[in-house]
């Protein structure tokens, strides 16, 4: 059931250009899933004037958690939020990811490139709970753009990193990466979230070696009902 609530920023992290924040929300807490997201009014005063949707990253207890990019207005307005800031919220909305006990010791793949990584680590938490075996794929144009990497590695899942100029991992794409990785290991399963030519290319692999793929778009919407 979709819940519009007030709530407030019990916790705030912050690395140049991204952030994230921890929202007390026990009632979409309760009910979030992975895949599914969050739409924020950013301001009291309507400007800008549309909620923004942003991927729950993760749920700890009463709080869920976001994880974004200053990319515009809103997301710029939005990282100047405080501690104990109230920020009015709805959700969760969206169809969010297809799991089951189908994963349970397979091989699953999660892909994300830059802030994509945001509902790869719900997602992550989640197939582990299932019992799935899991590798982590997580890229960007500098050391940078993996503000996250310190937390996926405390994780104990297999992570792997790759930057365009070879400031930290393999100096690449991470498409590139993954697939050269697709000869020692085959997923039964691929989940990616990032910038769409990336999840084209992943696309294009998934479908060539014939895997199943889910896809999580980064897109502005006006309400997050469609």
């Amino acid at each position: 059931m979709i819940k519009d609530t007030q709530s407030y920023i019990v916790r705030k992290e912050s690395w140049n250009d991204y952030h994230l924040l921890s929202l007390e929300s026990p009632k979409i807490a309760l009910e979030g899933q992975p895949g599914q997201f969050i739409m924020v009014r950013i301001t009291e005063h309507f400007h800008p004037l549309l909620r923004r949707p942003f991927s729950i990253h993760s749920i700890d207890g009463r709080n869920v958690e976001i994880f974004f990019r200053n990319s515009g207005l809103g997301t710029s307005l939005l990282s100047q939020k405080k501690t104990n800031d109230t920020l009015d919220i709805l959700g969760p909305l969206g169809k969010g990811f297809n799991l089951n006990d189908h994963f349970k010791e397979k091989d699953v793949a999660l892909i994300g490139g830059g802030r994509g990584i945001a509902p790869l680590y719900f997602l992550a938490q989640r197939l582990s709970s299932l019992g799935a075996s899991i590798r982590i794929f997580y890229g960007g144009k500098t050391l940078a753009d993996l503000p996250l990497k310190d937390k996926l590695k405390k994780t104990g899942f297999k992570t792997f990193f790759s930057t365009d100029d070879g400031s930290f991992g393999f100096k690449g794409l991470i498409t590139d990466f993954f697939k050269a990785e697709l000869e020692i290991f085959t997923p039964i399963h691929i989940f990616s979230c990032g910038p769409e030519p990336m999840m084209a290319k992943i696309a294009k692999i998934a479908q060539k070696k014939k895997i199943p793929a889910e896809f999580s778009l980064e897109s502005v919407m006006g309400c997050g009902f469609g």
